[in-house]
């Protein structure tokens, strides 16, 4: 046995917890384990007759945690205009629950868009990786892409980059490109790990662009892609695993 013993007699096998979390055969996940890729509770298990608890014990494979639960659902949704951000709206207003309030699971969305924002949110069942994940102290980045008056000054990227003042306290991005400028009109995308209310519009008026249209594409690892308006997607075991790194978990 480990030299912490991680064994539950009562538990379930662990290679058939890796299994049936997507790892692959029951097989491969036996290798993985005899080559000391797996750890649970932190400690690196090589022995193939460990039985775990899933609901208590924590698995990493190559550093990334294993979801045990089945019942665990992560999300990528593509909100569309005129949505709250919200599973259900006391004033009529379409909602995130007009597009998966159809589902048995309780989903909490990670953050939340104005109304008149579209884009990535992430919904989740997961309440312990939802609040994390909103923590300013993870700080998990998001990316925008904004339609503003055009041109856009040289200088523009540089101030947003040393930090802008705003009302509620000073803000800086990680990114600031210029993707396309046409006559009157730019499209821009930042990236930045605030979660303040309208950030993004206000930090692009406050530098004298206004925002027209506005789209959050990417929240930490995951990406909005080809998913349309009013669509969800299941995220992958990677980028479920690598949101469970952005968080610390």
């Amino acid at each position: 046995m480990p030299d912490v013993d991680v064994h539950d007699p009562d538990g379930v096998r662990l290679q058939k917890l890796l299994a049936s979390a997507g790892w692959g055969s029951r097989r491969t996940c036996e290798r993985l384990i005899t080559e000391g890729r797996v750890e649970v509770d932190g400690q690196i298990v090589t022995e193939l007759g460990v039985r775990i608890d899933p609901g208590h014990q924590v698995v990493h494979v190559d550093g990334t945690r294993v979801v045990l639960e089945a019942d665990k659902i992560y999300l990528a949704f593509n909100k569309p205009l005129g949505v709250v951000s919200t599973m259900s709206d006391d004033r009529g207003r379409p909602s995130i629950g007009d597009y998966v309030g159809n589902r048995s699971e309780r989903l909490f969305h990670v953050g939340r868009l104005d109304a008149e924002t579209e884009g990535l949110l992430l919904l989740t069942n997961d309440g312990e990786l939802a609040h994390r994940l909103q923590h300013p102290s993870y700080g998990v980045p998001k990316t925008y892409i904004a339609k503003v008056p055009g041109p856009v000054a040289r200088d523009v990227g540089k101030r947003l980059r040393a930090g802008v003042e705003l009302e509620d306290g000073p803000v800086t991005v990680d990114s600031f490109k210029l993707v396309d400028s046409q006559p009157g009109k730019a499209i821009v995308e930042l990236i930045l790990h605030e979660g303040r209310k309208h950030v993004v519009r206000r930090l692009l008026a406050e530098v004298g662009h206004p925002v027209l249209a506005l789209a959050r594409v990417q929240v930490g690892p995951v990406r909005l892609a080809e998913l349309r308006p009013g669509k969800t997607r299941a995220l992958s075991r990677e980028e479920v695993g690598a949101l469970y790194r952005a968080a610390g978990l």
